[in-house]
């Protein structure tokens, strides 16, 4: 494949080809385990890990593995990752591993790493595919965590709440609270809710999309006849 620049590999992950809001990959963790900000954070950061180490490891074995035998040799080595990234959050996050329960190892069966695997890392150098599995894991953890705060906000009234699960003891008293008098839209915290924020989301990223096209279409315009006249100016003198 053609090399991609560095910038492009970024604005793909990050924007453009956004797994969550474009490629719509990876719905179940995101709708299931987003009920908040922490949670959300806490499986998007696990699922960035997995992406990154995942790419890497398939870049550097792509030219030692036989066409036909790829796709189980790429789900083996992400089951591998994923199984030592569950074992790290057993270990270290046990409160917010039991949170997220089943989901950290249902990774494994996450479309957005073996598709990424499978249309980049497996025909990218090591760098581009290192840079491509963290951009696409950090524009899936943004999703994730926006997500998790819209509904945790409307359905509880609190932001990063139990944060201490993920970022330590330190961080017991980060986050905000509206107070018990608060009374949440239930509907937020449940599934259809989940479907609905995500819904907005993406409506967002299109109306943002339409209006840089705009701009862009715009700029163009004033810019080539500029250049027109730039240009036929010597040729009339």
């Amino acid at each position: 494949m053609a090399a991609k620049s560095y910038g492009s590999i970024i604005g793909d992950g990050l924007w453009s080809n956004n797994q969550a809001l474009v490629a719509m990959l990876g719905l179940c963790p995101m709708l299931a385990t987003t009920t908040t900000a922490t949670n959300g954070l806490g499986m998007g950061l696990a699922t960035t890990t997995v992406l990154v180490l995942s790419n890497g490891t398939i870049s550097l074995i792509r030219n030692l593995v036989r066409p036909e035998v790829r796709l189980p040799v790429f789900v083996l080595v992400i089951a591998s990752f994923v199984t030592a990234v569950e074992l790290t959050m057993q270990a270290v996050f046990y409160e917010l591993y039991l949170v997220l329960g089943l989901f950290i190892p249902l990774i494994v069966t996450n479309c957005a790493i073996i598709g990424r695997a499978e249309a980049f890392a497996s025909k990218a150098r090591l760098d581009q595919a290192i840079l491509d599995g963290l951009a696409m894991g950090i524009g899936f953890t943004l999703v994730l965590t926006v997500l998790g705060g819209i509904r945790e906000f409307l359905g509880q009234g609190t932001l990063f709440y139990q944060a201490h699960l993920l970022l330590g003891e330190g961080a017991r008293g980060f986050g905000l609270e509206l107070g018990d008098k608060f009374q949440g839209a239930l509907l937020a915290i449940l599934p259809p809710g989940a479907f609905i924020a995500l819904g907005m989301l993406i409506a967002l990223k299109n109306v943002i999309d339409k209006r840089l096209k705009r701009l862009r279409a715009a700029r163009v315009s004033v810019v080539e006849p500029a250049m027109a006249a730039g240009a036929a100016e010597p040729a009339t003198q």
